[in-house]
């Protein structure tokens, strides 16, 4: 299997179904030195991976599947050329990547930010009286919320293009600002049909963990929030409809407004975070092995699925607290946690969002669980006080 990026879980997942992995990576994340695999400089860049894999000349390719947003594209690129099993066209790919394509794809009825591309020069004043103040800009086909910036005055917008060296018309986009509480469904797309879905919470939105906040999420549970699961899952099922969506697991984000869902957008990937295990944990499918089954033109099994979850999971990516010190022996006597991973030491490895450790919790009150990762990431960000 030709997997772009690497993730523990995910090589995990693949051992288990008896596959032998070969890693594509790039800077700054590489793969274990006992698993296969070449480096490239961009996921992105279709020729480049290619050239990789045909320099390595692997036998008994069976299928290609992307870790990450940015190598979705690539992975159909690459299954087009080596004729493997499931999506294997890249322009319906670009659909799921540039946002500005995404958004005007959509049928009217889903509500969503007024969204363009920024062409090269295009001043300040003409994005504001167009998409009102503040506004956004980010990357048309970034990820993560990096280089996402929320635009006040005609400084800020400088600042903003700077980050994109580079002279190009559809490297940036513009969107009117939505402001919101963010929730999420992670789920599996098959024949045109939503096959499973799951809806969890941001404790606060990507592009807050991004700027030292801290990525959080929980399990919602769809007897309290029956209303907020059919609206989403509507949204789910006209956003994937249109937008022609390949059997996929995706990753869906709404804005919550006072008097409906704003959409806000959609991948074809596996959720990132401790999502895939949260939903593991709290309904029995496992993401990972749903991916795997599609890379290979299999229907992904859901046979463990359990429909009333007894309890309902959630995490933390824990980071280094703003003050003082915190050890995970800390984190253990202050909470009942499930799982929890917390490197104190000042060489740590230090991860997406600044994680240098991660925290699995678990209450059979969702509300009750809610309540404990917010606690959970004040403990972390104060350092106990």
């Amino acid at each position: 299997m030709i997997v772009i990026g690497y993730r523990d879980d995910l090589d995990q997942a693949l051992r288990r179904r008896g596959l032998d992995p070969f890693y594509v990576v790039q800077d700054p994340n590489g793969a274990p030195a006992d698993r296969q695999s070449c480096r490239v400089a961009d996921f992105e860049n279709a020729q480049e991976v290619l050239r990789a894999v045909l320099a390595r000349r692997l036998d008994d390719v069976v299928g290609a599947l992307s870790v990450h947003e940015m190598g979705v594209f690539t992975a159909a690129c690459l299954r087009q050329q080596f004729n493997l099993p499931g999506n294997a066209d890249p322009r319906t790919i670009l659909s799921f990547r540039d946002k500005y394509l995404q958004k005007s794809g959509l049928p009217p009825e889903v509500r969503r930010a007024r969204c363009r591309h920024v062409p090269t020069g295009t001043p300040y004043r003409q994005l504001a009286d167009e998409l009102g103040e503040p506004f956004v800009i980010k990357p048309a086909a970034g990820a993560g919320a990096q280089r996402t910036s929320i635009i006040h005055s005609a400084r800020e917008y400088e600042d903003a293009l700077a980050l994109f060296p580079g002279a190009s018309d559809v490297a940036i986009v513009a969107e009117s600002f939505v402001d919101g509480p963010e929730v999420f469904i992670d789920g599996i797309w098959e024949r045109g049909e939503l096959r499973w879905s799951c809806m969890s919470r941001y404790h606060e939105a990507p592009f807050d963990a991004a700027r030292g906040g801290t990525m959080a999420a929980w399990v919602l549970d769809r007897t309290l929030h029956a209303g907020l699961f059919r609206q989403a899952e509507t949204i789910a099922h006209q956003v994937l409809g249109s937008l022609r969506a390949p059997d996929c697991v995706f990753h869906l984000e709404l804005f919550e407004e006072d008097t409906a869902l704003t959409f806000g957008e959609c991948a074809v990937r596996i959720p990132g975070g401790l999502s895939p295990q949260a939903n593991k944990l709290t309904y029995g499918v496992d993401l990972f092995d749903a991916e795997i089954s599609l890379a290979l033109g299999e229907s992904p099994s859901l046979t463990e699925r359990v429909e009333t979850p007894e309890r309902f999971y959630g995490y933390v990516l824990l980071r280094r607290p703003d003050s003082g010190h915190l050890a995970q022996d800390d984190f253990e006597r202050a909470f009942r946690l499930d799982e929890i991973h917390y490197d104190a030491s000042p060489d740590a490895r230090v991860g997406p969002y600044g994680l240098v450790g991660r925290a699995m919790v678990s209450d059979p009150d969702e509300s009750q669980l809610e309540k404990t990762v917010h606690e959970i990431v004040r403990f972390n960000v104060t350092g106990g006080a």
